[in-house]
């Protein structure tokens, strides 16, 4: 059996039209864009024409915009700023966020720099809204509320509107990682009351190592990294061009194909819950599975036996890539913190799997998976 990846929301594959357009500056255009003479000043050129396509595209002003190295550094720049440079002193985030996020918000409350306080969860993972509000009226000092677009394991999707317009209320700053989301659902960021978001193009089939922040005008903030002019005054070090023009170019190509992409890959999630559930009528959906939740994700726990405790290893040894949770941590044995924060700290009796989809994705590989799995429990 040839190999079936089921791990997109970990990564993607990198698309060839954007590893084409990618190609000149990994071989002749290779200038430094900070220099002034013809290679430079080509390489700037394809900087800020990138800038301008992805500004575009999420409704921003390109000055908006600044280029990362991914989502993770976004996410701490955009926290450590509110703290540092936005006056916040009260940080509200879930106990189901990228570990990129809680490990940013726990320093920071440990190092005494913040208070740190968790939204309550629904039943099914949401955030609980009329919580946030409280949490918010009852703050004495400027919060930063930092939640997740979209849940990278679980899939459950935030109303980050609602989440904006809470915000608002409370004249707080508003943070979400929308690593999951950019490239994978419109945005208009001029209507969205947002201060900052972020994207990773390796998540849409764009390269690896490359990000944005997105940085609402209307507030101002200071470098995280110093040493150089670059990304105007915000970012220093030396641009990383081949990974710029690419982002640009996979954030274009996921705004075309959006409508006929998403309607595949959703039909395709639902068919191979389907199945599941055909299957393995004692298995468990984690999350909002049916209802607002990730196109691209399903999470599923299997009861814990002699036979699925090995799973994803078995999984792996026949070809099948899954996940147990977040890519961030698959050297971990443990449960995932997402799965432990849904079943109220304990999931020892199971065994979740994440399958993520991708337009490469067939229901051929559906069958594939359902028969193999049937042979493994």
């Amino acid at each position: 059996m040839n190999r079936i990846y089921f791990d997109n929301a970990a990564t993607t594959s990198l698309d060839p039209e954007v590893l084409e357009v990618m190609m000149p500056f990994l071989s002749e255009k290779f200038g430094n864009p900070s220099s002034v003479y013809s290679y430079g000043r080509e390489t700037k050129i394809a900087i800020e024409n990138a800038r301008k396509s992805v500004a575009r595209i999420l409704n921003a002003h390109p000055g908006e915009i600044f280029f990362t190295s991914g989502g993770t550094e976004s996410t701490n720049t955009a926290i450590n700023a509110a703290i540092r440079d936005l006056g916040c002193r009260h940080i509200i985030t879930s106990p189901i966020e990228h570990h990129a996020t809680l490990h940013t918000v726990e320093y920071l409350a440990h190092t005494g720099q913040a208070k740190l306080s968790f939204v309550k969860l629904t039943e099914n993972g949401h955030i609980d809204l009329a919580d946030l509000e409280a949490l918010l009226a009852g703050s004495e000092e400027r919060s930063l509320v930092t939640l997740m677009h979209a849940n990278n394991e679980i899939g459950n999707l935030l109303n980050i509107e609602a989440v904006g317009n809470i915000c608002e209320k409370y004249n707080a700053i508003f943070h979400s990682d929308t690593v999951q989301t950019v490239g994978h659902y419109p945005f208009d960021l001029r209507k969205l009351k947002v201060h900052f978001i972020n994207g990773a193009a390796h998540k849409f089939h764009g390269p690896k190592g490359i990000g944005i922040l997105y940085v609402n005008e209307s507030i101002q903030i200071k470098p995280y990294i110093n040493g150089g002019s670059q990304e105007r005054n915000m970012r220093a070090g030396t641009e990383n061009i081949y990974g710029i023009v690419g982002f640009a170019k996979a954030l274009e190509l996921a705004t075309t194909r959006y409508e006929q992409d998403s309607m595949l890959i959703k039909e395709l999630k639902l068919y191979m819950a389907e199945k599941l559930k055909e299957n393995f009528p004692t298995l468990v959906f984690n999350g909002d599975t049916f209802g607002n939740s990730l196109y691209t994700v399903l999470n599923v726990s299997f009861p814990l036996t002699d036979r699925s405790e090995l799973l994803l290893f078995n999984m792996d040894m026949n070809g099948i890539c899954v996940s147990g949770g977040s890519a961030c941590t698959s050297g971990a044995n443990s449960v995932s913190h997402v799965i432990k924060a849904l079943h109220n700290g304990t999931a020892s009796g199971s065994v979740p799997i994440r399958f993520s989809f991708c337009r490469h994705n067939t229901k051929e590989q559906v069958h594939q998976v359902i028969e193999k799995l049937k042979e493994l429990i």
